[in-house]
C-alpha cells in the first residue's frame, strides 16, 4: 500500500520517470490511479473538478484514452486540490521532526475577509467576482449555504476567480442546514436579508468551539433597521418592521469585527446616512468597505472607528475585487520559522495589521528584516515580505494580551504562547476575549511545552522547550489546532494529528505548502 501523503510527489517522480518520456497511456494512467487512490478520492470527484466525464477519465487510468503533458498538469493540480476529500473519511497529519525550513512563502487572502464578501455578495444584483479567494472550509461551507438558496456560484477553470450571481429571490425554504451550522459566518446573513425578506430564519451558527459567543451586539445593531429577532428550537427567527428615514446613528456596545460588518452590511442598502461608532476598523472590515464602495456605497472613516455610511435604494453592478491578504497566515509563518529556528521570508504580508505583534516579536529578541512596503492587488491594503532570522529570544517583559485594532490581534495571541515556549522565561498570556482558548492551548504540554492555566483566561508558558513527539486528537479551535502543528515541526519524531478539520476550516493546503519550505507533512485518512 503506497504511504499516505499528497500525490504530487507520485506524479512529480512519475513525470520524470522513462514510462512517461516513452508517452505509454498505459503508464501514464496506472500512475494517475495510483495518486486518485492514495488520496480516496472517487472517479467522480476528480472527473467533477476536472469537468470531465467520470467515463473520461477512467478511460484515461485505463490507458484507453492518451493524454499530453498539459493534461496531465491538470490532473495533477485536481489531486492535490486539499478542497477535494475522500468521502466519509477523516484527513489526519503525521508530521516528522524536528525540522529546518527556507525559502519563501507568499501569505494568502483573508478567510475572515472572503466569508465577509461572500455574505455582502447577496446586496448585489450584479455579477460578483471575487479574485484570489481563499479555496478552505469555511468558505465551502458558506458556498455551499449561498448555492442551497439559490446564488449562482462558479469557479474559474484555475480556481483563481470566483463568480457569484443572486437570483431575483432567494429560496431559503431550501437552505442548507447541515453546512450551515458548521459555520459561525452565517450570522452575517442578517444584514443582508433584512432588506429581501420580510421574514426568515437562520440555524443556530456554530464554528469554532471558543466558548459563549453572544449575537447580542448584532441583534441590538440591527434593530435600527427594523430587525427583531427570536431564538427558538436552534433558529434565529427574524421579523422585519418597516422604520423611519433620516441619519441613523448606532453606537455599537461592542467593538466587533462581524457586527461592524452586519451593520455595513445593511445601511449599504439603506437609502440614507448610517452613522456608525465604536465600529471595527480591523483587516476584513476595511476589505468589506472596499467592496461596498466598489458596489457604489459612499463610506467615510474608513480604517477608524467612526464610519458614516450612504447606502442605495438598490445595488445591481458587475464587480471585481480582490480581498487582500490575511495576517493571521503571516502570523502563523512568522511563527512556523521561530519554533523551527529557520531563516525565512514571509512575502506580501499586510504589516498595518502585524506592527504591535513585530514590536513585541522585537522585544523578546527576534531578528528580522522587513522590505519596501507595495500595494497589494485592491491598491489599498500595504504589503512587505518579512525576513526571520534564527533568534535566541527572551520571555516578554510585560503579559501579551489582545486588543481591538490596532491593537494585537485576538487570533494572532495563541502564536504567542508557541513562540514564548522557545523563549527564556516566562510569559504570561491573558486572553480576556474568550473563556476556552486559553484551556486549549494546554494542548502544547503533550508536545513538551511548560504551561499552567491560572484560570480560564491565563496561561503561564515557561521556556525553552525540548519538543517531543506525540499523537493527539486536534482541539476544536482553529488557532490552537495550528499551533500544535507548528510545534510538532520542531518535536524530535513522528507527531500524528488527528481530524485536522478545523486547521483546513482556516488555511488553504498548509500542509503541501509548509512541505515546500523543507517539512516533513503527510495527509492521510481513515
Amino acid at each position: 500500500m503506497p504511504s499516505p501523503g499528497s500525490s504530487r510527489p507520485v506524479l512529480t517522480r512519475a513525470l520524470e520517470s522513462p514510462l512517461v518520456t516513452s508517452k505509454s497511456s498505459t503508464g501514464i494512467g496506472r500512475l494517475i490511479r495510483d495518486a486518485r487512490m492514495q488520496r480516496g478520492l472517487t472517479h467522480s470527484q476528480v472527473a467533477e473538478a476536472l469537468a470531465l466525464e467520470p467515463s473520461v477519465l477512467r478511460d484515461i487510468e485505463m490507458g484507453a484514452r492518451s493524454v499530453d503533458l498539459d493534461e496531465i498538469a491538470r490532473i495533477a493540480a485536481a489531486l492535490q486540490d486539499p478542497s477535494l476529500a475522500p468521502v466519509g473519511r477523516t484527513m489526519h497529519l503525521r508530521i516528522k521532526g524536528p525540522t529546518t525550513l527556507s525559502g519563501s512563502i507568499d501569505v494568502r487572502s483573508s478567510k475572515n475577509a472572503a466569508v465577509a464578501l461572500l455574505c455582502a455578495s447577496l446586496l448585489n444584483k450584479g455579477r460578483t467576482t471575487l479574485e484570489g479567494i481563499a479555496r478552505i472550509e469555511e468558505v465551502n461551507r458558506i458556498l455551499e449555504v449561498l448555492e442551497s438558496i439559490g446564488v449562482q456560484v462558479t469557479w474559474s477553470a484555475d480556481k483563481s476567480e470566483l463568480e457569484l450571481i443572486r437570483p431575483e429571490t432567494l429560496d431559503l425554504a431550501s437552505l442548507d442546514v447541515e453546512a450551515a451550522r458548521r459555520t459561525r459566518s452565517v450570522i452575517m446573513f442578517l444584514g443582508p436579508l433584512l432588506h429581501l425578506l420580510p421574514e426568515f430564519r437562520l440555524p443556530y451558527a456554530g464554528g469554532c468551539d471558543l466558548g459563549t459567543r453572544t449575537v447580542t451586539p448584532h441583534l441590538q445593531a440591527l434593530q435600527f433597521f427594523g430587525l427583531n429577532v427570536k431564538a427558538t428550537d436552534g433558529w434565529y427567527n427574524a421579523a422585519v418592521r418597516e422604520t423611519d428615514g433620516g441619519v441613523r446613528h448606532i453606537t455599537l456596545t461592542e467593538r466587533g469585527d462581524t457586527v461592524t460588518e452586519n451593520v455595513l452590511m445593511a445601511a449599504a442598502l439603506y437609502p440614507g446616512t448610517t452613522v456608525i461608532r465604536n465600529a471595527s476598523p480591523n483587516y476584513m472590515v476595511q476589505d468589506l468597505c472596499f467592496f461596498l464602495e466598489a458596489l457604489g456605497v459612499t463610506i467615510e472613516g474608513i480604517g477608524s472607528t467612526t464610519l458614516t455610511v450612504t447606502g442605495a435604494e438598490e445595488i445591481s453592478a458587475d464587480v471585481r475585487v480582490a480581498p487582500s491578504e490575511d495576517p493571521i497566515e503571516a502570523m502563523s509563518l512568522i511563527t512556523a520559522a521561530v519554533v523551527t529556528k529557520s531563516e525565512l521570508t514571509v512575502r506580501r504580508a499586510p504589516i498595518e495589521f502585524l506592527e504591535i505583534e513585530l514590536a513585541i516579536l522585537g522585544d523578546m529578541g527576534l531578528q528580522y528584516d522587513l522590505s519596501q512596503e507595495y500595494p497589494a492587488a485592491n491598491g489599498r491594503t500595504r504589503l512587505v515580505d518579512i525576513t526571520v532570522h534564527p533568534s535566541t529570544l527572551r520571555a516578554a517583559q510585560d503579559k501579551i494580551h489582545p486588543m481591538p485594532f490596532p491593537g494585537l490581534n485576538i487570533d494572532n495571541l495563541p502564536f504567542f504562547a508557541v513562540i514564548a515556549a522557545e523563549a527564556e522565561g516566562r510569559t504570561l498570556i491573558h486572553d480576556w476575549v474568550y473563556e476556552n482558548r486559553a484551556i486549549h492551548l494546554l494542548e502544547l504540554g503533550k508536545l513538551g511545552a511548560r504551561t499552567t492555566l491560572l484560570d480560564p483566561h491565563r496561561l503561564v508558558v515557561e521556556g525553552p522547550t525540548n519538543w517531543r513527539s506525540q499523537e493527539i486528537v486536534c482541539p476544536p479551535a482553529l488557532r490552537p489546532a495550528v499551533c500544535l502543528l507548528l510545534s510538532s515541526m520542531a518535536a524530535r519524531g513522528v507527531t500524528v494529528l488527528r481530524d485536522v478539520y478545523v486547521i483546513n476550516r482556516g488555511y488553504e493546503d498548509l500542509a503541501n505548502r509548509l512541505n515546500r519550505l523543507g517539512a516533513d507533512i503527510q495527509v492521510f485518512y481513515d
